[in-house]
């Protein structure tokens, strides 16, 4: 082996041992999301709780307990949905930033505003994301669809294309099946 082989070798090995080191932290955190989910448990079944961080008084929920538990309703979708949009590889992971979104915003009110306005006008504050990411997502599927196809051709002819064209009585039966 000379210098330049042993050198892109030993960069690789270190590449391939950061990606296997990364993906073990993600795969354990998919893993441990039923432990975290579970940790409300240890929360008192009272109206204040008394952490490290401070006093948690729970006034709508009467319980920190239950809090809690909203709150790991919220806190794990929300993991999951990161865990995704991060390593995902596929060209419409920005569509999952509508529920990264959603639960982030469903944790803030779990925390800040207790039970009162929870769940109610969460599409509202949604619209002006998805106003950006639905338009986004519809060019960045254009422009592949394009670079796959050629340019020159129109949009009926694409159409005309994918379309499945039976063959015979049978073929046009097992179509719509």
């Amino acid at each position: 082996m000379t210098k330049e082989n042993l050198k892109y070798h030993q960069q690789d090995k270190k590449s391939y041992n950061k990606k296997i080191f990364i993906g073990s932290i993600v795969a354990t955190l998919v893993a441990a999301t039923p432990f975290v989910f579970y940790l409300y448990e240890y929360v008192p079944d009272s109206q204040e709780w008394e952490t490290i961080f401070g006093t948690y008084r729970s006034s709508e929920y009467g319980s920190a307990n239950v809090a809690m538990w909203v709150l790991a309703m919220k806190v794990i979708p929300l993991l999951l949905s990161l865990i995704w949009f991060f390593t995902c590889r596929h060209w419409w992971y920005h569509a999952l930033l509508v529920p990264i979104t959603m639960f982030s915003y469903q944790c803030v009110v779990a925390l800040n505003f207790d039970a009162r306005y929870l769940d109610v006008a969460d599409i509202i504050w949604l619209l002006p994301i998805m106003a950006l990411v639905f338009p986004s997502i519809y060019l960045i599927r254009a422009k592949m669809f394009n670079k796959i196809n050629n340019a020159d051709k129109t949009l009926e002819e694409l159409e005309e294309e994918f379309k499945i064209k039976p063959k015979g009585l049978w073929g046009k039966i097992t179509q719509y099946f």
